[in-house]
């Protein structure tokens, strides 16, 4: 609520000031008529013209004064609201709004709504801050946890030795785990923070692609995964390192989501403005509601599977390709699924 001393005060400036103003003009055409009247210019006995002149005056003064006060009110009071809303914002109160944002001043409305818009945004930010925090937190807390577990039960002296190797193989799945962790958020945040991509050089997109499914070998080998490559030679120019991120996590997923003995289409192909890989599975496919947050830190579609990732590959990848001035969507059926459509302008990043 606005403190109406404050709104007084305020507005008691601004009449005091007009007063003032209209006295100091009202004075000067004062002294003008005197200096006029005794300088013989006006004949006095002729024209006497003293009292509908000082009548004149003082009635301007006091009609100028009390319209002023009148129209000064109505325009300062969204200023005061804006000032008292701009001092919970301070307080960390994002959800503090300011009316008048049809005010009959242009100028007032459109602050009114620019003030709206920016708490908002914060709003957002601090609300995606708070859940960056947790969940940060919740990731960080899982594998500590079980690396805790685990090395206590290896304690047990009891033990047999297929036991001791099975936590062993657990406390190495968690500390990998950890480091990737570690890894994505130092990654995704530095790349948040930044604008253009440094560090660039001409390499063979399509000889990146195959490098990245060579890296992946023995996880789509496992799954006896078929693959079929349609890559066209592409000469791009960008940061190799960056761009090879992009292929290893969505291919990665791709291999993840897709069943034993299912496959895999990997298409690269260009036009005259754009460069654009497609990356087509036959796993288990997400929902609207799947797709819908795939981008969002953190998130994992299908939780049966979160040990295997930490749900920051996706928006890792996404902040690549925007930083490449570049587009990636999704088109996905629940057991049919996903098809990843990356575009790059033809010239590189």
């Amino acid at each position: 609520m606005i403190r109406p001393r404050k709104i007084r005060n305020l507005w008691g400036t601004l009449v005091l000031m007009v007063f003032l103003i209209m006295l100091s003009a009202a004075l000067l055409m004062a002294l003008m008529s005197f200096l006029i009247v005794h300088s013989g210019i006006i004949d006095v006995g002729r024209f006497n013209i003293f009292w509908p002149i000082s009548f004149v005056m003082v009635a301007s003064i006091l009609i100028g004064t009390v319209i002023t006060a009148i129209s000064g009110r109505k325009i300062l009071t969204p200023i005061i609201d804006l000032s008292e809303a701009a001092k919970q914002v301070a307080k960390g109160d994002f959800s503090i709004r300011v009316a008048h944002e049809d005010h009959r001043v242009d100028v007032l409305g459109e602050m009114a709504v620019n003030f709206n818009r920016m708490v908002h945004e914060l709003g957002g930010i601090e609300t995606l801050r708070n859940d960056f925090i947790v969940n940060v937190s919740h990731e960080f807390k899982t594998p500590i946890a079980a690396i805790e577990g685990y090395a206590t039960l290896m304690q047990d002296h009891d033990l047999s030795p297929k036991e001791r190797q099975e936590y062993s193989r657990l406390i190495i799945e968690s500390t990998r785990q950890l480091s990737s962790l570690s890894s994505n958020i130092l990654k995704l945040s530095k790349l948040e923070n930044q604008e253009f991509i440094v560090d660039k050089s001409h390499f063979g997109l399509d000889e990146q692609i195959r490098q990245a499914l060579l890296l992946l070998e023995a996880q789509w080998n496992d799954k006896d995964i078929n693959l079929d490559l349609n890559l066209e030679p592409v000469v791009f120019y960008g940061n190799e390192d960056l761009l090879m991120q992009v292929w290893l996590n969505l291919l990665g997923n791709a291999i993840k989501f897709t069943d034993s003995g299912g496959e895999i289409t990997v298409d690269l192909s260009t036009t005259g403005h754009a460069v654009t890989v497609t990356i087509t599975d036959s796993g288990i496919g997400m929902t609207e509601e799947v797709m819908k947050h795939i981008f969002v830190k953190f998130y994992q579609g299908d939780q049966s599977r979160s040990a295997e990732g930490n749900g920051l590959g996706l928006p890792l990848v996404r902040r690549i390709v925007e930083l490449c001035g570049g587009g990636i969507s999704v088109e996905s059926t629940p057991g049919e699924g996903s098809v990843f459509a990356i575009t790059f302008p033809f010239g590189g990043c």
